[in-house]
């Protein structure tokens, strides 16, 4: 890292979801005083905790989705339809995580219609070149975001182990560049997201077309040098492969109506795991006193 501010951007939705998962399997939800679950509540909160104190930025924003319908169910209706609904335990922790993230002074961003993956894009356009940006998340998708200032931080076990992407270490690996990604992705589809891409063309082979040819369009005009089983099921499947490019990029224009420095991290003080405390986040209060040594 530089001199630059150094930016962490939380994918909240996805360290809720694995948060709740892990200890739901064992029945452990951690309820509070009233008999509400909070255990995705909890990880996610000492996920990111964790986080800041290994990775030290000095910035920290927190990205969440603001319900289910975003502008991609627009453009198709199978658009994550295959998800089951969130387990009822689940219901009360969206707004719960929230509020603790904002208690402990983590600053939050959600706008209707969009993805919490369309806010850290648009974070990631607004100052990629003002500050050091590490995302967290267990999203491969955002791989498109990567750049030299960029780079993203997968959760790989617990809450201290990471699989850590760099721009240098994508193109490597990929032999493309990052911002190709989303049309591999158009061409091989996502069965969590719900949209198919090209019915026969998996990971390896889509890797492949854009490998050589570039771009969507790039294949499409040399259609006549395919493999005759390749260039039939591309050309069957014309629209709705860009129509999963359309689902697949990450909208990195939304308005992000904060400046950077209104995200820098203040240090801690008692009071504040006091409230915490007092709002029946005991575990949390716990960890993060034991991370800040503020006993």
């Amino acid at each position: 890292m530089t001199n630059k501010p150094h930016l962490l951007v939380v994918d909240g939705m996805a360290l809720l979801f694995r948060s709740f998962f892990a200890s739901a399997a064992m029945n452990q939800f951690i309820r509070l005083e009233d008999g509400t679950p909070s255990n995705g509540v909890q990880g996610f909160a000492r996920h990111v905790l964790t986080a800041q104190n290994l990775m030290k930025p000095t910035h920290l924003a927190v990205c969440w989705d603001m319900g289910a319908h975003t502008f991609r169910n627009d453009l198709f209706d199978g658009y994550k339809a295959n998800r089951p609904a969130p387990p009822e335990e689940m219901l009360p922790q969206f707004d719960m995580a929230k509020e603790v993230s904002e208690m402990i002074g983590w600053k939050n961003f959600g706008v209707k219609g969009l993805e919490a993956d369309d806010l850290i894009g648009s974070m990631v356009e607004k100052w990629k070149n003002d500050a050091d940006i590490t995302i967290i998340s267990g999203d491969k998708d955002l791989l498109q975001l990567l750049n030299p200032s960029t780079t993203i931080a997968f959760t790989k076990k617990g809450y201290t182990e990471y699989d850590v992407y760099s721009e240098a270490r994508f193109v490597e690996e990929y032999a493309i560049s990052p911002k190709q990604f989303a049309q591999v992705k158009a061409f091989m589809g996502d069965s969590s997201d719900g949209y198919p891409g090209v019915k026969g063309i998996g990971p390896k082979t889509a890797l492949q077309l854009i490998q050589n040819h570039g771009s969507i369009d790039g294949v499409l005009n040399a259609l006549d040098t395919l493999k005759p089983g390749q260039r039939s099921k591309i050309s069957e499947n014309v629209d709705m492969l860009k129509l999963s490019h359309q689902l697949a990029e990450i909208n990195c224009q939304a308005q992000i109506d904060t400046e950077l420095e209104r995200l820098r991290l203040e240090d801690y003080e008692n009071g504040t795991f006091a409230n915490l405390e007092g709002k029946g986040y005991r575990l949390i209060a716990k960890h993060a006193r034991s991370l800040y040594s503020l006993l």
